[in-house]
């Protein structure tokens, strides 16, 4: 059997398999109920890292399909890194929380696409995740997919407080937003709540969370 060694450092987006069942317990990965590569953990520094060997099986060649965990019977690390995160398996995955390069002193722009844009890059994305009770709530992303912020505020474009929380330092608060712009009509095709959304975005661009 070949043996990979690797630290988990990152949490990737959740592994997608679409013509297979592919499942993560007690150490085994397994395909459509038949065993396909080995996961052993070692704890290190005092618990606070731990250390994954992966082996693949004897007498398999090749994982076919969406998760390509094992290629030739070597087994691909950042997949099954993908794979662990993806089944919320222990132990807890360090989220990479690293934001774009770019020049900050440019605006900020949101695009139809629902991506947040700044000095001709993107920097993020945002995505409605419904209305009720007054208030409409807001998911933003890295790039990478990674969630930083939720947001909920009411008054649509003249929302004048957020209530935000922030996966990064876990912090859950009510926070003023900015009013610069003067208010005009919002781009449908962008989001009803455009300004809002882009003085929020500004504010995440500018406390380091976007």
């Amino acid at each position: 059997m070949k043996k990979i060694v690797f630290f988990i450092s990152l949490v990737f987006i959740a592994l997608t398999a679409n013509a297979q069942n592919i499942d993560y317990k007690k150490g085994m990965i397994t395909v459509d109920g038949n065993d396909y590569a080995k996961v052993e953990v070692t704890k290190q520094n005092f618990g606070l890292t731990k250390l994954f060997d992966v082996f693949s099986l004897s007498g398999e060649s090749k994982l076919v399909g969406g998760s390509g965990i094992l290629v030739n019977d070597k087994v691909d690390e950042n997949k099954v890194k993908q794979f662990i995160a993806a089944k919320g398996a222990s132990p807890s995955i360090a989220v990479d929380y690293t934001l774009v390069a770019r020049n900050k002193a440019w605006p900020i722009s949101l695009q139809v696409d629902k991506t947040i844009e700044q000095n001709s890059k993107i920097i993020g994305s945002f995505k409605p995740a419904g209305s009720g009770n007054g208030l409409d709530h807001y998911e933003f992303t890295l790039p990478s997919g990674v969630m930083i912020a939720k947001v909920s505020f009411t008054g649509g474009n003249n929302a004048q407080n957020m209530e935000l929380f922030t996966a990064k330092d876990n912090l859950k608060r009510t926070v003023p937003i900015p009013q610069q712009e003067k208010i005009i009509i919002a781009d449908a095709s962008i989001d009803k709540n455009q300004f809002t959304i882009k003085r929020i975005a500004k504010w995440l661009v500018d406390n380091q969370y976007l």
